[in-house]
């Protein structure tokens, strides 16, 4: 595995194209998952793992890299399976999500594969909420599987999604009563949290759980009056996205005439300096890292217009 990602900083140009690279996976079985490539700092063989008292029984043990104490999940126990055995023979995949590092026990790791967010669809119908899949897609004639690691990481240790009484201190939303917040992201978990933080706002919010899912309601929206921001006041959209991600969403309501005036503010678990690159990029307003309740409560503030 050495070296799989040693071009991932070569590898910018993808998003903003509505592409994405896969770095395929196996747990116990023959299925194979995916994760995207911008997530993954780097992938090892399993090093020595210490337990510690009290962690959660999906969490392994905990590993020293770099100079970084990391928790390692096993991926297979997280999503319902059975444990991970011979750590020695499996490996590690050192990820970033929400501001944290982990580690992610799995059982091999393949290849990297690179294609179309359009090629990537939302989970089956009828998968239920117990479902840790947030995306599938087909390589070689086989499913693979996208898991909703921001699922598994709230089960394992639920993010805070109060908003500080001095964000919302003072707040009038006269001004902007009848608008809609509107969220798009393709995990239920996400979409939850960010609802539930922006619900002190006070104002509607709607839902959507995908890039193109959110393009064609907003259209909608916008058909009623000839601009959407007549009735929504701004969109909190995630990047990563099964048919459409979140860059490609911006682009086409920046170059929309009847949507072109939305603001948008990014939320995403993706890390990186070329975030802020691609926000200039496709003309996005505002970058907030997951997830941090205040700030895109805040930002949220910010373009509706209801700073202090």
């Amino acid at each position: 595995m050495a070296g799989v990602l040693d071009s991932v900083n070569q590898r910018t140009q993808l998003v903003g194209a509505n592409r994405l690279e896969l770095l395929l996976f196996k747990l116990n079985g023959r299925q194979r998952f995916g994760i995207n490539v911008f997530k993954v700092r780097e992938v090892l063989q399993c090093p020595p793992l210490t337990s510690m008292p009290k962690l959660n029984p999906f969490v392994r043990g905990i590993a020293h890299i770099r100079g970084q104490t990391i928790s390692v999940i096993d991926l297979s126990m997280a999503t319902g399976g059975k444990q991970i055995d011979q750590l020695d023979k499996r490996f590690i995949i050192i990820s970033e999500y929400n501001r944290s590092i982990q580690g992610f026990l799995v059982d091999s790791v393949e290849r990297i594969i690179n294609i179309n967010w359009d090629s990537v669809m939302p989970p089956p119908k009828g998968s239920g909420k117990k479902s840790y899949l947030t995306a599938v897609t087909e390589i070689d004639n086989e499913l693979v599987e996208i898991l909703d690691v921001e699922k598994i990481l709230h089960e394992i240790s639920p993010i805070n999604t109060d908003v500080s009484d001095s964000v919302t201190a003072n707040l009038d939303v006269s001004s902007v009563k009848d608008k809609i917040i509107f969220i798009a992201d393709d995990s239920s978990v996400a979409r939850n949290q960010v609802k539930k933080a922006l619900t002190v706002l006070g104002l509607k919010i709607e839902m959507a759980k995908n890039g193109l899912e959110a393009l064609n309601r907003l259209k909608e929206i916008a058909a009623e009056t000839g601009d959407v921001t007549d009735q929504v006041g701004v969109l909190v959209s995630d990047i990563e996205m099964p048919e459409m991600d979140g860059y490609t969403l911006t682009a086409e309501i920046k170059n929309s005439p009847e949507l072109k005036n939305l603001h948008i503010v990014l939320h995403t678990s993706l890390s990186g300096v070329f975030n802020q690159a691609m926000v200039k990029k496709v003309g996005a307003d505002d970058f907030i890292a997951k997830f941090h309740p205040d700030e895109l409560a805040s930002a949220v503030k910010k373009w509706l217009g209801l700073d202090n």
